[in-house]
């Protein structure tokens, strides 16, 4: 080991400027068998780095390799394994834990031992030896590193220091004193007998020099002693007159403690003479009302404007000297309990007047509102309720004292409010839905119930118009009240597109005077009663019904003020209390509306939808929004309904066996409709309910076309059906209905193969004979014959070819088109116009019919000559002057 020691000394350590102090031989505890070398190293140079070196054998030479290096300072725990049996497992604790097995137990506690010792010379923080045995571990003697000579070997308890310490250079001083002592005998280096025997000599000289200076120096040692004798009885005196000074001062103490003491309580009287005053500063300045205040809270008057202004400054001045905030202790006071109760008596009679007088403002209010009533009576106007709030607004601060003082009677209030309001306004709204259902009507207060007494015989005449009008068998298939789509009704009085326009303006009259006296009332009710209202609560408005008297006590009966969200509430129930009967009144006006004449829900819908949009925009939750909701989904409902009831009328329909069809009359109630529909939807919030019903209706025309087109026995279908679609078409050509665009396109193709079908099966094979004679021909071509070996069949040769062309003669072709005019003349109706529309196609079929036969001449008689007796030129001239003569 001695040697394996001075060759890592050698070959790693000295070229770093290290010296090894201990090794041991180790290798890794639990796996194969590597041994390398731990090392405890010092650096030669100051300050001293003290490190723990792993040194490993290289595998291809007997050379060695340093592997890794730790400095001792981050070296935390020595595990040794166990203080009394001998273990060469031990563990050391850097960033992580290194399990080593020694060679031997010995090497272990030496290289810990050695550990130990540099742990406790060269570093501050002290390492955790664990299972270690005492004997190891020895303390070194506390020498200060500084103390010692550089040039000196520093000697530590235990021999083992000697190993710290195997050497120590000299510095540059020592050097050269060593030098110049060196250089004074000339054989120093080579009689080093002779120059340490010169070098005791000299010692011994030197010793004597200093006794005889020791000696020498007596007399003076006794004249110090001397003086040092004489300066104690000069300390003697200088402590017998500080004792005096002592005792002169510990009196002057006790008077200065005296006189302390009487300031301190001179000064604590003070400061509580000056904190009693500032407690009655505080509780006369915020608990002390004035008498005005007092006499306007006990006499002040209420209805005058200065009365009103005196009693809010007197109820907010009370309001603060009840809520001041007494600090710990007041309380207990009996001027301050006295104070409070006569606080407290004051609000109450303040309160209970205020509450007197209010309620006699509400009551003096309905009486004088009812009074105006007759005046509004004939004209379709609201009374105009401003003056009343005005007036109100004035108690608004005092609204809201009470409110904070005392709930109780604040919510009696609110009730009375609600009980007296909703009265006068249920007398004023229903007086003015009176009037409008008389202006929608015609007739006058005296008919109790508006069944259409008033009108009947206005509308018994258009339906019995619209009967004539129908193709029904019996008038009776139809409802007296006309359907949406009942458009006989209007075409068969004149008046009715005014009366139309007269409801229309009637009925947004009536939302245009409801929606100010909703707003109006909301706003009135959120600034009187201080309740907050914006923005409005999310959710659905499903609470929106008519509230018993108690409903508010009930929610409120401990005396608290309401949060904020069920302040917007109480608003909301507030003006369905108040304006209970405004929905159903409203929708009393929309069936009288939709039975007056059921194409008003188109107005309605509109109207309806309009100001709900409104509405919402403000605040989606209010009430005028609720309500206009609700009402809507009725308009809405009955809109539905009708178009659904004229659906089932289209099923209905039966058909005249006497006379020709023509265009259906809800053919022609589509279009009038639409019309008037795209007239009032411009620019409408609801566009999407109309095209719903666009849908769903012209779905219903398309199917009861064909069903009418297949039961007609007077008319062709195919006239039926190509008429009415070419009416069908034009119409949504004209209107240029976005959402039956595909619906147009369908028409047309109808229309269009009618047309042709209808052609083809009249025109039918106006040669006969000539067309049964070219069928065998094209049968025997496509039976295999040449086109030009057909002439020589017996049946099909030129002179039966001549035979059958000569019994079609010029005047027999035109007297066969006179008649297919006049069959097809029979057919079609006049209003849409299409029999010169359906001659050219029919001509057009004939001469194509015409050039067929000709060019199955040319190819199976070739060079034949036979020709037909007419021309096309002909049949030109025979058509053109068929038309114009009829």
């Amino acid at each position: 080991m001695t040697a394996i020691k001075h060759a890592l000394q050698r070959d790693i350590f000295t070229p770093n400027d290290e010296r090894l102090l201990s090794i041991v031989n180790v290798c890794k505890a639990g796996k194969k068998k590597k041994n390398c070398f731990l090392c405890a190293t010092v650096t030669t140079e100051r300050p001293v780095q003290v490190k723990v070196v792993k040194v490993k054998k290289s595998d291809k030479g007997d050379f060695y390799k340093r592997q890794i290096a730790w400095a001792l300072r981050d070296l935390a725990v020595v595990d040794a394994k166990d203080a009394i049996k001998e273990n060469p497992e031990f563990d050391l604790h850097f960033e992580k834990i290194y399990k080593w097995v020694a060679s031997s137990t010995a090497e272990k506690n030496a290289f810990i031992s050695c550990i130990w010792k540099l742990n406790q010379r060269y570093l501050r923080k002290k390492i955790d030896f664990v299972n270690v045995s005492s004997q190891l571990l020895e303390e070194l003697p506390k020498v200060a590193e500084e103390s010692v000579p550089s040039g000196e070997n520093q000697s530590v308890t235990g021999g083992d220091e000697e190993v710290v310490d195997e050497y120590q250079e000299l510095n540059a001083r020592e050097e050269q004193d060593i030098e110049i002592m060196m250089e004074g005998c000339e054989y120093a280096i080579s009689n080093a007998e002779a120059f340490a025997e010169k070098l005791s000599r000299e010692l011994q000289v030197l010793d004597g020099a200093n006794i005889q200076s020791i000696m020498a120096s007596e007399k003076q040692v006794n004249i110090l002693m001397k003086l040092l004798d004489e300066a104690l009885k000069e300390v003697d005196q200088i402590e017998l007159k500080l004792s005096s000074y002592e005792e002169m001062l510990q009196s002057v103490k006790e008077q200065m403690d005296q006189i302390s003491e009487s300031n301190h309580l001179i000064h604590l009287s003070n400061t509580n003479n000056v904190k009693l005053l500032s407690e009655i500063e505080f509780l006369v300045n915020h608990m002390d009302l004035a008498k005005g205040h007092i006499k306007a809270l006990q006499e002040g008057d209420l209805a005058s404007s200065r009365g009103i202004e005196a009693c809010t400054n007197a109820a907010d001045a009370l309001l603060q000297c009840m809520n001041v905030a007494l600090r710990p202790g007041h309380d207990m006071l009996l001027a301050v309990k006295q104070q409070q109760q006569r606080f407290s008596d004051l609000r109450e009679l303040f309160a209970r007047r205020l509450a007197s007088h209010l309620n006699n403002v509400f009551v003096q209010q309905g009486h004088d509102q009812s009074s105006t009533l007759a005046q509004h009576s004939v004209e379709l106007t609201l009374p105009n309720h401003h003056p009343f709030h005005r007036d109100l607004l004035r108690y608004a601060k005092l609204m809201e004292w009470l409110k904070s003082t005392d709930y109780g009677k604040y919510e009696g209030l609110t009730k009375n409010y609600m009980d007296y309001l909703s009265r006068l306004y249920e007398r004023e709204i229903k007086d003015f839905f009176e009037v409008a259902k008389i202006k929608m009507t015609g007739t006058t207060k005296e008919s109790k119930k508006f069944g259409l007494h008033g009108s009947s015989g206005k509308l018994t005449g258009s339906t019995s118009s619209l009967n004539k009008l129908s193709v029904q068998s019996s008038g009776n298939r139809r409802s007296q009240s006309s359907s949406l789509l009942d458009m006989g009704n209007m075409s068969a009085s004149d008046l009715d597109v005014a009366d139309r326009t007269k409801f229309d303006k009637i009925f947004e009259q009536v939302l245009s005077e409801l929606e100010p006296l909703c707003l109006a009332e909301q706003d009135f009710i959120s600034k009187f009663f201080k309740l907050q209202q914006h923005q409005s609560m999310p959710g659905t408005m499903a609470e929106a019904e008519d509230l018993d008297g108690g409903t508010l006590s009930r929610q409120h009966n401990c005396g608290t003020p309401l949060p904020v969200s069920s302040e917007k509430d109480m608003i909301r129930q507030m003006m369905i209390k108040i304006f209970r009967c405004i929905e159903p009144e409203l929708n009393n006006l929309i069936a009288l509306g939709d039975k007056i004449d059921s194409f008003n829900s188109l107005y309605m819908l509109v109207k309806m939808s309009h100001h709900v949009w409104t509405a919402q925009n403000v605040d989606p939750a209010s009430f005028l929004s609720t309500t206009l909701g609700n009402v809507l989904v009725t308009v809405k409902r009955n809109f539905d309904k009708c178009i659904s009831n004229q659906i089932r009328q289209m099923e209905e329909v039966k058909i005249s066996k006497k006379s020709k069809v023509g265009i259906l009359p809800f053919v022609a109630e589509f279009e009038e409709f639409a019309g008037l529909a795209e007239s009032i939807f411009k620019n409408a919030e609801r566009r999407g309910d109309l095209d719903k019903a666009y849908t769903k209706l012209i779905r219903g025309v398309f199917v009861n076309v064909e069903k009418v087109a297949n039961e007609s026995q007077k008319t062709p279908r195919d006239v039926v059906m190509m008429e009415n679609f070419h009416h069908i078409f034009a119409t949504l050509s004209r209107l240029k209905i976005s959402c039956l665009e595909a619906e147009k396109k369908e028409a047309k193709q109808k229309y269009t193969d009618h047309l042709q079908s209808y052609v083809i099966y009249s025109l039918g094979q106006p040669l006969e004979k000539l067309n049964h004679f070219f069928e065998g021909v094209e049968a025997r071509v496509a039976q295999g014959i040449r086109e030009e070996e057909v002439s020589y069949q017996l049946a099909f040769n030129k002179q039966e070819l001549r035979k059958v062309i000569k019994e079609y003669p010029g005047k027999e072709v035109k007297k066969g088109l006179d008649n297919l005019y006049k069959k097809v003349d029979k057919h079609l109706c006049e209003e849409e116009n299409l029999l010169q529309v359906v001659w050219h196609s029919m001509q057009d079929e004939f001469i194509r019919q015409y050039k067929h036969f000709e060019g199955l001449i040319a190819r199976c008689y070739p060079g034949s000559g036979v020709t037909m007796e007419f021309t096309i030129q002909d049949i030109l001239d025979y058509c053109s002057s068929i038309a114009q003569s009829h």
